[in-house]
């Protein structure tokens, strides 16, 4: 497997435990439907959350959450509308397309940023 994709599943692992932290109940990791990937599907306060998960180690290639774009956001709701049609979700639930960004640095601690509710 490639370094990216190694890095990648990593920080779903740790995006996974910091939103279980925050009260998050995750009710999937990387669900696929077709070519749309949902890396996490959680709920928290009755709301669903679609969270995209970007890593990135330093800063060469710019912050995390600049990695998502809105062809991704399309494909992130997408997914999402099969995944809640799929288990008959009413229509009248909230739902949230979010993005975790988590920078790794030498020597420090992972910082998270959550970028609620994104729209295209």
């Amino acid at each position: 497997m490639a370094r990216h994709n190694d890095l990648g599943k990593w920080g779903e692992s740790l995006a996974a435990g910091w939103l279980r932290e925050k009260g998050f109940r995750i009710l999937h990791r990387n669900w696929r439907y077709g070519r749309n990937e949902l890396d996490i599907i959680a709920t928290h306060k009755d709301i669903y959350h679609f969270i995209e998960v970007k890593c990135r180690k330093g800063d060469r290639y710019g912050f995390p959450e600049e990695g998502v774009s809105k062809s991704k956001l399309r494909s992130i709701m997408k997914g999402a509308a099969h995944w809640l049609y799929e288990r008959h979700i009413p229509g009248e639930k909230k739902v949230q397309y979010d993005v975790l960004a988590i920078r790794l640095r030498d020597g420090r601690m992972p910082e998270y940023q959550l970028f609620e509710d994104v729209a295209l």
